[in-house]
């Protein structure tokens, strides 16, 4: 009776590994499946390891601690699905009765658990050692079968790891670039108030269009590849997370009454950013944060949003009409960006939070190569000093 459950623990074993790694590297769609090896993994894993991050003081360490999360937490994915495998392997080896014999001159431990356990794993990760041989017609096929799915696992590994890192290079570009377009972190408001220039509501329509395709790039790349949302950006104050939301913040206004810009572009934008942002939310089973509008921009600021844009000579509809349009807009992401931002712990942007922040290009020290008169007379040439924060 042991070994027919042996037999029935180690195949189920396997097939549960293999439906994982085929439904996490090469299905390129999200499994519907919540009893997953891979989901039980990142719920097993980031939870302490956020924990332990609330207990670093001072943010950039914190930040650093939880930037080695995604790195890390694959190939630790992979030693447990190799893992899993030798066990699985072993537990049939030994239901069949372990037929091997140590052809060692120091002999072995005879046939047995350690033996079968042993064999497996050398098996696996094709070492051929052959100082175990089987016996047996059916030990023989598995063990061929074994080193074949060996082979498998290695080419598997070797070919994920090259495709998730051009994901996040992917990703990150346009991240950086909109750094000097709507500050760091980024802001919805002053993204628009960067564009308030002659020609700027042509060059935030190309720019809302990149942000569309980027989107979608995002929104494949992050369902078949849920490991790069654990990805931190390589820049402080930047993260996909606050970029989006600030994309779609910026949408969500011109959509609701900035004169003069490009709405059906916003609209396209807004879709497809909306689309990104709670599929992602779904992977990870969250339920969108309750209120988050009040949070992030509460009643009455929309008058001071109206205010800030107008400094700029930009004109926001001030109507009960159009602040109702936003709260709509709002409504339909903001909960979802809320409940990503507790769980992937990447703070998003306010509304209204930008007094006193530098861009992340700014933080450096000053350039010897420039005139100091110069750097006094254009702000654009004085970039600050490194502060606390960065």
């Amino acid at each position: 009776m042991m070994h027919v459950v042996a037999i029935a623990a180690g195949v189920f074993l396997l097939f549960t590994v293999l439906l994982d790694a085929f439904e996490t590297i090469i299905l390129p769609r999200r499994s519907s499946s919540r009893l997953r090896l891979t989901r039980l993994f990142f719920l097993t894993t980031w939870g302490p390891w956020g924990w332990i991050s609330t207990k670093i003081e001072g943010k950039k360490k914190q930040e650093n601690w939880l930037s080695f999360y995604g790195p890390l937490s694959l190939p630790l994915l992979l030693a447990v699905w190799a893992t899993l495998l030798v066990t699985g392997y072993a537990l049939i080896y030994f239901g069949i009765g372990s037929p091997f014999i140590a052809t060692s001159p120091a002999g072995s431990h005879g046939p047995g658990w350690r033996t079968d356990f042993y064999l497996s794993g050398t098996t696996l990760f094709t070492l051929g050692l052959g100082d175990v041989v089987p016996t047996h017609s059916a030990a023989r096929v598995l063990v061929i079968l074994e080193s074949g799915m060996g082979l498998g696992f290695l080419a598997v590994v070797v070919g994920y790891l090259p495709v998730l890192y051009a994901a996040f290079a992917a990703r990150e570009v346009d991240i950086a670039l909109l750094d000097a377009r709507a500050g760091s972190p980024p802001s919805g408001v002053e993204l628009l108030r960067r564009h308030a220039y002659v020609g700027g509501e042509e060059d935030l329509a190309r720019l809302l269009e990149t942000w569309e395709r980027w989107a979608a790039n995002l929104l494949e790349s992050h369902i078949s590849y849920p490991v790069l949302c654990y990805f931190r950006s390589q820049h402080d104050n930047q993260s996909w997370l606050s970029a989006l939301v600030a994309v779609l913040d910026a949408s969500s206004l011109v959509i609701a009454g900035v004169e003069g810009h490009c709405a059906r572009q916003a609209e396209l934008t807004y879709a497809i950013c909306r689309h990104a942002l709670v599929d992602v939310a779904q992977i990870f089973v969250l339920k969108p944060e309750p209120k988050p509008s009040q949070r992030r921009l509460a009643d009455g600021q929309y008058i001071e949003v109206a205010k800030e844009l107008c400094k700029d000579g930009l004109r926001l509809d001030r109507s009960p009409e159009a602040e109702g349009r936003l709260s709509e807009l709002r409504a339909l992401y903001e909960g979802y960006a809320g409940a990503l931002s507790v769980y992937l712990k990447m703070p998003i942007e306010g509304w209204l939070t930008r007094s006193g922040r530098k861009d992340n290009w700014r933080t450096v020290a000053r350039s010897p190569g420039v005139d100091k008169a110069a750097q006094e007379a254009n702000p654009f040439l004085r970039p600050e000093v490194v502060d606390e924060q960065h």
